[in-house]
C-alpha cells in the first residue's frame, strides 16, 4: 500500500496536551547545568519549532488527543500510564495501550513498579531515558539488568533512548554500542531504540542486522529529518525492524508529522509495516485491541 492518512497507524509515542510543561520536565532539571534551558519551551526546545502549546483549563485533554488521532488516521497509541490514559482507555476501548517509564537507580523499586503496574493495568512496554536519569545509567549498566529480565519474564519490550540526547546532558550513556552487550546478554529481550540514535544511526543498522531482538523507531524526529540510513534499511532488510512513533505533545504536532510523512521515501509495500504491522508484531498487540481501519 502507498502512504495514506487512513492507514490506521499505531503511534508508539503519544500523550495528552500539557497544562504545565515546567512541571512535566522538572525531573530532568537536577541533571542540567545550562541556565539557558530555563528559557526553552521544553529541555530540548532549541531543536524544535512550533512546539505544541499548553492546554487551557477548558480543554479536555483526552478528547483533544483523540480528535487529532481521528483526523490523521491513528488507530491506537502507546500512552504512559496516567489518570488521563486510564480515562482514555475507558472512553476509547481498543485504542489505548500502556507503557511505564522507569529509572533503574532504584533497582528493586523499578522492578516492583513494572510488575505492580502490569498486574493492575496491563503493560505493553517499559520505557527509559538513560541520559535523563540522575545519576545517568548507561544502557549496558548492571542496574538495568534486572529490568531487562523483568521485561523478558512479562514478555514485553523495553524502549530506550539512543544517541545524542536533546536536553543538554552528557550522551555517552546512550551510545548505540551499549546495545550490543545487552543483546548478547539477553537474547530473548525485545529492545526498541527511540529518538534517532544519531550520530550512530549507521551503527544502529549494523546492530539490528546482527541482533534479532533489536528494533528502531524515529520518535521525536519530524519525518523530513528521518535518518537516511534508517529509511534505506527499512526499504531493504529492515522491513520488520523500523516502526512509527511521533512526539506529541512534547515537540511535534500530529499535523506536522502527517503533513510531512508522504514525502518519506519508503517503498509502497513498506508503509503498512512501518505504520502498523511492526508495532503489532513487536509489542504483541494483536490481543490488546481489535484493529479497525481509521
Amino acid at each position: 500500500m502507498a502512504f495514506s492518512t487512513g492507514a490506521g497507524a499505531i503511534d508508539l509515542m503519544i500523550g495528552f496536551p500539557f497544562r504545565d510543561k515546567k512541571a512535566v520536565y522538572e525531573y530532568l532539571m537536577p541533571g542540567i547545568k545550562d541556565k539557558g534551558t530555563d528559557d526553552l519551551a521544553m529541555p530540548a526546545g532549541y531543536m524544535f519549532k512550533d512546539v505544541p502549546e499548553e492546554a487551557g483549563d477548558d480543554v479536555d485533554p483526552v478528547e483533544f488527543t483523540f480528535s487529532e488521532m481521528d483526523k490523521w488516521g491513528i488507530a491506537a497509541g502507546l500512552f504512559g500510564v496516567s489518570e488521563n490514559s486510564i480515562e482514555a482507555r475507558r472512553r476509547h476501548p481498543g485504542r489505548v495501550f500502556f507503557s511505564i517509564e522507569i529509572d533503574p537507580n532504584d533497582i528493586s523499586g523499578a522492578v516492583r513498579k513494572i510488575r505492580d503496574t502490569h498486574a493492575e493495568h496491563g503493560l505493553s512496554a517499559v520505557t527509559t531515558f538513560p541520559a535523563g536519569c540522575v545519576p545517568q545509567v548507561p544502557v549496558s549498566d548492571r542496574r538495568y539488568y534486572p529490568i531487562y529480565q523483568t521485561c523478558i519474564d512479562l514478555d514485553i519490550p523495553i524502549i530506550s533512548n539512543a544517541g545524542i540526547p536533546g536536553p543538554r546532558v552528557p550522551a555517552e550513556c546512550q551510545h548505540v554500542m551499549h546495545f550490543d552487550q545487552v543483546c548478547y546478554d539477553f537474547p530473548e529481550l525485545r529492545i526498541v531504540m527511540r529518538h534517532g540514535a544519531e550520530p550512530w544511526e549507521d551503527l544502529a543498522v549494523k546492530l539490528m542486522l546482527k541482533w534479532p531482538g533489536l528494533h528502531y523507531m524515529p520518535s521525536a524526529f519530524a519525518p523530513k529529518y528521518y535518518p537516511k540510513a534508517i529509511i534505506d534499511y527499512a526499504n531493504s532488510r529492515g522491513a520488520q525492524k523500523v516502526m512509527y512513533a511521533g512526539y506529541f505533545p512534547a515537540g511535534l504536532t500530529l499535523e506536522r508529522i502527517f503533513t510531512e510523512m508522504p514525502n518519506v521515501p519508503l517503498k509502497d509495500d513498506r508503509w503498512s509495516d512501518f505504520l502498523r504491522e511492526n508495532a503489532i508484531r513487536t509489542f504483541k498487540l494483536d490481543n490488546v485491541f481489535s484493529f479497525t481501519e481509521a
